[in-house]
């Protein structure tokens, strides 16, 4: 749409206003958002229909979830992942290479979730992919997604770390710069994965994160604010604030059928694709350490889980009643809005400090 109407600026003044980042980050933000309230109830009821028992729920997780959640349809990503992907390619300047580029590790990412979901579901199990499987191919995406950033970005940052509030400290991890960027599109995909437990809960902090990225990109790919607040420019980045801005109208139009109680779960097909896709933001604007930071909900999640296993195989016992960490307030008996609610809190107040980052400097 941006190649059809910026050229008409010349003549009619109002199209004038596609050639501006804000302008095209808001009809993104909305588009996806309408996109989302249109298809909604007709996927929901395709996945009802395909469905019939809906998600499989675990039998060792909190006993109140096989009542409450059962029947409930899973794959809900898949409209997440339609009207971010339409929106995008609508929206944004397809002539720019991260925007593909993200745009592959989301759909990637989304694709590898779909295939577990699938398998879930036809088995009647937890279990989906095979966990060594589901990794490789997640870790072969972000490999040739790491491999094009390098390509295209700017060769004096091309296989750098920024560090937050230090204005000039670059550091060049040369080769290992690949297997860093990997990792954080891995762990950021698997992080919000592992935070999708309960209705709402994990679709929120995916919205907060993706607003504070469509910042952050927008800021970093402008050379007057990247040197007014000395952070690092990075050339081109602007764009993918309209990425962000799709990601948080589907997430919006998602909440709308996920609020409690959940019409319908994201599934792995949504939690691995915007995880992915947060992750690979993180890496191309060079605020990869920002992310930890701003998504640090994710990071208590993931941290929680580790911390439960390495405990339970080295001393039998478990540090907490449950993990991930929201299962363990379930158990305290913390009603399930309580603990959404008040984690969505936590993840504003974390990304207001990741925020802090861009001036402290």
């Amino acid at each position: 749409m941006l190649t059809l109407l910026v050229p008409l600026a010349d003549e009619f003044q109002v199209f004038n206003l596609f050639r501006y980042l804000t302008f095209r980050t808001g009809g993104a933000v909305l588009t996806a958002l309408f996109i989302c309230f249109v298809l909604g109830p007709g996927v929901i009821s395709w996945l009802k229909a395909k469905q019939r028992e809906g998600q499989p729920i675990r039998t060792d997780g909190p006993q109140s979830h096989l009542l409450t959640k059962k029947g409930t349809p899973t794959m809900g990503g898949v409209l997440i992942l339609l009207s971010l992907a339409v929106s995008t390619l609508l929206w944004a300047d397809l002539t720019n290479a991260y925007v593909w580029i993200v745009l592959f590790v989301t759909i990637g990412f989304g694709a590898i979730g779909f295939g577990d979901d699938y398998l879930k579901l036809t088995r009647r199990s937890h279990k989906g992919l095979p966990g060594k499987g589901k990794l490789a191919g997640q870790i072969l995406i972000a490999t040739a997604a790491t491999l094009l950033v390098v390509w295209v970005a700017p060769e004096d940052t091309q296989t750098h770390l920024a560090v937050p509030f230090f204005k000039d400290l670059l550091i060049n991890l040369a080769w290992f710069f690949v297997p860093f960027a990997v990792f954080v599109m891995v762990g950021a995909s698997n992080a919000v994965n592992l935070t999708d437990g309960l209705d709402g809960l994990a679709i929120v902090p995916v919205m907060i994160v993706a607003a504070c990225f469509a910042l952050i990109a927008y800021l970093v790919g402008n050379t007057v604010f990247a040197n007014y607040l000395q952070i690092h420019y990075v050339a081109g980045t602007g764009e993918l604030a309209v990425f962000c801005g799709a990601l948080v109208g589907a997430s919006l139009g998602f909440l709308w059928f996920n609020a409690p109680p959940a019409m319908v779960f994201m599934g792995d097909t949504g939690s691995l694709s915007c995880g992915g896709a947060l992750g690979g933001i993180a890496v191309i604007t060079k605020h990869e350490l920002v992310l930890a930071i701003v998504g640090g909900l994710f990071v208590l999640e993931t941290v929680s889980v580790m911390i439960q296993v390495l405990s339970f195989k080295m001393t039998g016992k478990r540090v907490f009643r449950m993990a991930p960490l929201h299962h363990h307030f379930e158990q305290k008996g913390w009603a399930e809005p309580t603990v959404v609610i008040r984690f969505w809190i936590i993840a504003m107040v974390l990304a207001l400090i990741g925020l802090s980052t861009l001036k402290l400097r």
